[in-house]
């Protein structure tokens, strides 16, 4: 078991009687998706060796933590969320021991490691569904999923109307050992992606040692993939409509969201809670509203749960204003931090959506205009950083980059992307493998290329390019964690005091401090707030007033 590090206290003025406290609250967690991060061993892809080499560039950038995306023994049907060992590493990404040392130079630079989970499926190579498959009906394994048989006169039609996320039905019908067709199986997801039954007490079984295995190698906690999903519906029952990923976020699904999830992650609680070093269970909800979500975050429950309503709300000041108080106060009931994300694996990066015009949803094919994108990201983020709460960044944001929505059809690797009647499958495109060096092959990410083919531009977006320079993306993020880790009103806490501004802008103060936003396309004259602390764009005060360039944040200290 590896060393861990200590938890210290943390809150601040503003929080609300019996609000907990813990390194959790205010935390800054980078998402690294290990095979566009650094690889290691020159294959092109990247690694958990490439992630530990590269850790001391993550202590200096000023993080608290670490989320990696799964590095889990996977087929790689849909890039390591369909996992075949939860105890082994796939052989794309290292082994057990670079797993081991990457967990201990992290905790000895201070920075914790929180690992991806995915507890609603498996893969198809799992041995339990492989022996589930052989063994045919009467399988003790297959009631470990969710096998049922057909509808119609020859059980020709799925057991029921549920849609796959990815497209198409959310069935599909097995072969029995002796070739007659045979009963149907669950999967949300991908067939590949089989969903586990959590009425079986050996799945709950299962994963609660699976717990115990990662939290005795030393990890922090864990991001829990699709926790809105674990549970269905008694019967599963149909939904009886189509287009059913329309509906998602628009209220509870026989298979999304149900109560009996909260059962699950409060025996969760109870393991984590015997471990040192207040480890942490990081809910992926996606619920009709912030007060459902909050549900996940109960005190006996999980730590903290993604907002995925400010991630999807567009470049506007009153729509931001509204969705960061439904936060604030969805959260502050429970006792949990609000949490702020822009970009991750899934959705266009935020220098891409904030490019184009609102209302396009979270994945776009469409560069829009860059200049506009990069200022509107840089004053999202410091929006973002200013807020109180958790705040998750994904690699590259720190440096601005944008999607690469020109990828050529014949590189890309999303699974969705092949899948008729799915999802646009354009999230290849926040997946590229960021560059670290002006120069070289894959710039700076390994000597054998990269996974997927990077943009003639990528070399001036790079660490080495942006290092020391004065006003670039990466030395805005930061300045800005390093006032977050010193300033007094920034970091945890549960409410901010709003200012009155012209339309289009947004101000707020917390304890000696102020954040001024201009949503706008147009330079708007305001009061000055104090003293500058930081901004997105340059400004200049003259004499009681500024100039706020459009689309930026400026931080005062008060």
């Amino acid at each position: 078991m590896t060393q861990h590090l200590a938890a210290p206290s943390t809150g601040t003025s503003d929080a609300a009687p019996g609000h907990r406290t813990g390194w959790w609250q205010d935390a800054v967690i980078y998402q690294v998706y290990p095979r566009s991060f650094a690889d290691g061993n020159g294959d092109g892809m990247g690694d958990l060796a490439g992630v530990r080499d590269r850790l001391p560039y993550l202590k200096n950038l000023g993080v608290d933590a670490v989320w990696l995306s799964p590095f889990y023994a996977s087929p790689q049907a849909d890039a390591g969320y369909d996992v075949s060992d939860y105890r082994a590493i796939d052989p794309m990404f290292g082994t057990l021991l670079d797993a081991d040392a990457l967990i201990r130079d992290a905790h000895d630079l201070g920075l914790r490691i929180i690992v991806d989970l995915v507890p609603n499926h498996s893969s198809d190579q799992h041995e339990w569904f492989k022996r589930a498959l052989t063994e045919g009906p009467g399988s003790a394994l297959r009631e470990r999923y969710h096998f049922r048989p057909g509808k119609g006169t020859d059980g020709e039609l799925p057991p029921n109307d549920w849609e796959s996320i990815f497209g198409g039905p959310a069935w599909t019908r097995t072969t029995d050992p002796d070739g007659t067709p045979g009963d149907w199986y669950l999967h949300l997801f991908a067939p590949e992606q089989p969903d586990f039954n959590w009425e079986h007490p050996a799945v709950a079984d299962e994963f609660r040692s699976i717990l115990r295995f990662w939290l005795d190698m030393g990890v922090d906690g864990f991001r829990v993939d699709v926790a809105h999903g674990l549970v269905k519906a008694e019967g599963l029952p149909d939904l009886g409509a189509h287009d059913q990923l329309k509906l998602l976020g628009n209220d509870v699904m026989p298979f999304f969201d149900q109560d009996g999830v909260h059962e699950i992650y409060r025996s969760w609680r109870t393991i984590l809670d015997e471990y040192p070093g207040d480890r942490i269970a990081v809910a992926e909800a996606w619920t009709p509203t912030v007060e459902r979500t909050a549900n996940y975050v109960r005190h006996d429950e999980m730590h903290q749960a993604f907002n995925f309503q400010y991630l999807s709300t567009d470049w506007d000041a009153a729509e931001l204003r509204k969705v960061i108080d439904v936060s604030l106060d969805a959260m502050r009931p429970v006792g949990a931090p609000t949490t702020w994300v822009l970009s991750n694996h899934d959705v266009t990066r935020h220098a891409t959506r904030f490019a184009n015009e609102p209302g396009l949803g979270t994945q776009i094919r469409t560069a829009g205009d860059r200049e506009m994108g990069l200022r509107r990201a840089r004053a999202a983020s410091l929006l973002m950083l200013a807020l109180p709460g958790s705040a998750y960044v994904y690699q590259g944001e720190e440096l601005g980059l944008p999607d690469v929505t020109d990828l050529p059809d014949e590189a890309r690797q999303d699974p969705s992307f092949f899948r008729a009647d799915g999802q646009d499958g354009f999230r290849d495109g926040c997946r590229v493998p960021i560059p670290w060096t002006r120069d070289g092959s894959s710039y700076g990410f390994g000597d054998g290329g990269s996974w997927l083919p990077q943009p003639d531009s990528w070399g001036e977006l790079s660490i080495e390019a942006q290092t020391g320079r004065a006003g670039s993306t990466l030395e805005l993020y930061r300045a800005a964690l390093a006032a977050r880790r010193v300033h007094p009103g920034l970091g945890a806490g549960t409410a901010v005091e709003w200012l009155d501004t012209p339309e289009g802008l947004l101000a707020f103060a917390r304890p000696g401090f102020v954040c001024t936003v201009n949503t706008t396309g147009r330079p708007v004259r305001i009061p000055v707030r104090g003293q500058v602390l930081l901004f997105s764009s340059p400004v200049v005060t003259d004499g009681a007033e500024i100039e706020l360039p459009a689309d930026t944040t400026v931080w005062w200290t008060v």
